[in-house]
């Protein structure tokens, strides 16, 4: 039985509104937090457009559009997590502003409230150890897209109390998500592995040994993906994917996390995958994202 009631999410991106959407799937109350309300307004969007999909599947009743919007609060007010049981940041992968978050969140919240990130390879103490409450700090990486993947890796930082880890795992399993659990490392489970296949499809494009069609292809029917690892790249967003390598090789000074090339020109060029319409293939923007 989760002890949360209230759950708090910085970030209105595409992570954080699918957070907030789950949660408030499995009734509980959200505030959902950006600086910008234009960003806002597109996660509002774009939870509409995903709770209708999931009706449409007959996946849930034909009230959970309603019930789920009135459950979140859309909010540029930092103030509105003071009250959460549970915060969760989902902002870009940057360290600095994660760093900043954490210490404001530190600053803004109960001293009982528990400190999550969604951070897909940033290390978990570096952001415990910004806060005065390192024990109550863990990471909560939810997979994208978060309404449809039902998997959560829980990540210990070095001083995460086990019952805060404990608090976290029942929460996870109350929006019937599964778990896997990982000890701090940067990448820590998936992205470690997946990430440096991601990076090797990109080198064997950029070398001219075959198209980004016949790599996809090739991966999807020879081993059996749901989707090929350069259409993965473009879903999770080309510039995310730069962050992650580069958080790696960071981490390991190993030249297999070292970035292509092409995928650092891809982003440079403001090539970033769906959310913007063009990365390795092309694709019709409906929505704007962050």
């Amino acid at each position: 039985m989760t002890v949360f009631q209230k759950i708090g999410v910085i970030g209105a991106g595409i992570m954080g509104a699918g957070i907030a959407q789950r949660c408030a799937t499995f009734g509980y109350r959200v505030s959902l937090v950006d600086m910008q309300e234009e960003c806002l307004q597109s996660a509002r969007m774009r939870i509409v457009q995903s709770v209708d999909k999931l009706m449409e599947k007959a996946v849930f009743s034909r009230d959970l559009l309603s019930n789920v919007l009135s459950l979140i609060d859309f909010v540029t007010d930092f103030e509105a997590v003071s009250s959460c049981d549970l915060v969760i940041e989902a902002v870009n992968e940057n360290p600095d502003l994660k760093k900043k978050i954490f210490s404001d969140l530190d600053k803004t919240c109960s001293s009982q409230t528990i400190l999550a990130t969604n951070t897909s390879s940033i290390p978990i103490t570096a952001l415990a150890g910004v806060t005065e409450r390192p024990q109550r700090v863990l990471g909560l990486h939810f997979m994208n897209p978060v309404p449809i993947i039902p998997l959560v890796e829980i990540i210990w930082a070095d001083q995460t109390s086990n019952k805060v880890f404990a608090d976290c795992v029942n929460f996870v399993e109350s929006v019937e998500c599964e778990w896997v659990e990982s000890k701090d490392s940067p990448g820590f489970i998936i992205n470690r592995i997946l990430i440096p296949m991601i990076n090797e499809a990109v080198r064997v494009l950029e070398s001219g040994i075959a198209t980004a069609e016949d790599i996809d292809r090739a991966m999807v029917l020879g081993t059996k993906q749901p989707m090929g690892p350069l259409a993965l790249a473009d879903l999770i967003g080309l510039d995310t994917v730069l962050n992650i390598l580069n958080t790696l090789y960071a981490g390991f000074k190993d030249e297999r996390y070292r970035p292509s090339p092409l995928l650092e020109k891809n982003v440079r060029e403001n090539r970033l995958g769906r959310k913007n319409g063009c990365g390795f293939f092309e694709y019709k923007v409906h929505v704007e994202t962050s």
